[in-house]
């Protein structure tokens, strides 16, 4: 099959990549990637809804998200809808049985946030441990002499517990080779056994973690199973100069429960990404608290972190168009049913023989 003969595959951008001018947030979404490739047909969506209308997709082959849900009823009649591409790697707001029910595979960017979200993780480690924040406000209300009452601590020696040792968690691992710190702990009864042992990372339950460990940082996925993971009995468990630190998702956290531990001084302190809502639409009560840095769910945005995002959720799109499994699909179980391969057939133009 010539190039010129290639079915049309419509890909399409939610709206909130875009101010309400028209133009993109930021500098680099990787559609350059859909330059030179004649069958992309590349749109966005007129307008931002919090959650995906049938009508929005209607027209799309594959839809590139950024915020917006994704539910039963975004799928509504969506007969020639293929994917749904995260522009991230949480998926928590789309409904992944809906999406399996009607052949519509969701895919995330796996791999392209593990950087940058170590590193935000470990400027957080660092400014709570050497107190920055406080340090600040003293200069700034002019109270210098009180110093020596905000003494810090350094993270030589001390242990690194990682709850969930997936991408990013295993790229925190690595980055804080150079710290002195005591061998790292994590617990994730999904990893395989190799992810330990390649990170040099040992298995513990989620009691020993979070018994032992002076940074508790959570790296693993909003699910049933997550939902209320670290709640009033789990932070009686950590240790009274620990530190807890969460860029995963809110509601993993409960925050009542962290509020009151923060209060009474069970724990050191906390930094926080996420929150059981969001956006938070005012300020925070966690604000009032000096043991506690607080980040509205960005702590990790960084021009390469969106360039790298990009990339991939354009390459997926691109792989899909060309017959190719995307890397970062969240429901794989559908690639090999027949009725998702027609119509990945009749949507590309590329029988079904030849699709990899």
């Amino acid at each position: 099959m010539t190039l010129s003969e290639r079915s049309e595959f419509r890909v399409a951008l939610t709206a909130d990549f875009f101010d309400d001018k028209g133009n993109a947030k930021f500098a680099d979404l990787g559609t350059r990637l859909f330059d030179g490739q004649q069958h992309i047909k590349l749109s966005q969506f007129a307008e931002h809804r919090p959650v995906i209308a049938a009508e929005q997709v209607a027209d799309s082959h594959g839809v590139i998200v950024l915020t917006p849900a994704v539910t039963a009823d975004s799928l509504s009649g969506c007969d020639d809808l293929l994917a749904f591409g995260r522009f991230g790697v949480g998926y928590d707001a789309v409904d992944v049985d809906a999406c399996s029910k009607h052949d519509v595979l969701v895919m995330i960017t796996a791999g392209a946030v593990d950087r940058p979200v170590a590193e935000a993780t470990i400027g957080w480690m660092l400014a709570l441990t050497h107190r920055m924040l406080e340090k600040d406000r003293l200069v700034r209300t002019g109270r210098w002499n009180d110093r020596t009452a905000y003494m810090g601590c350094e993270l030589r020696d001390r242990t690194l517990g990682v709850i969930g040792l997936g991408g990013i968690g295993r790229q925190l691992v690595a980055l804080l080779t150079g710290f002195g710190m005591q061998p790292p702990v994590a617990c994730d009864p999904f990893a395989p056994a190799e992810a330990f042992v390649g990170s040099g990372v040992r298995s513990v339950t989620l009691e020993e973690l979070l018994a032992t460990s002076d940074f508790v940082s959570i790296h693993c996925p909003l699910t049933d199973a997550t939902r209320g993971l670290i709640g009033e009995k789990e932070l009686r468990l950590m240790k009274p100069d620990a530190y807890l630190i969460n860029t995963a998702r809110g509601g993993i956290v409960d925050e009542d429960a962290l509020f009151d531990a923060l209060t009474s001084n069970r724990i050191a302190g906390a930094a926080l990404d996420c929150f059981e809502t969001e956006p938070v639409p005012e300020s925070h009560r966690f604000g009032d608290l000096e043991n506690v840095i607080l980040a509205p769910h960005s702590i990790a945005w960084t021009n390469e972190l969106f360039r790298d995002i990009g990339h991939t959720a354009c390459q997926s799109m691109l792989d899909l168009s060309n017959g190719r499994i995307p890397l970062g699909v969240v429901n794989p179980e559908i690639l090999t049913r027949a009725s998702f391969r027609e119509k990945w057939s009749r949507l590309t133009g590329i029988a079904t023989g030849d699709l990899q």
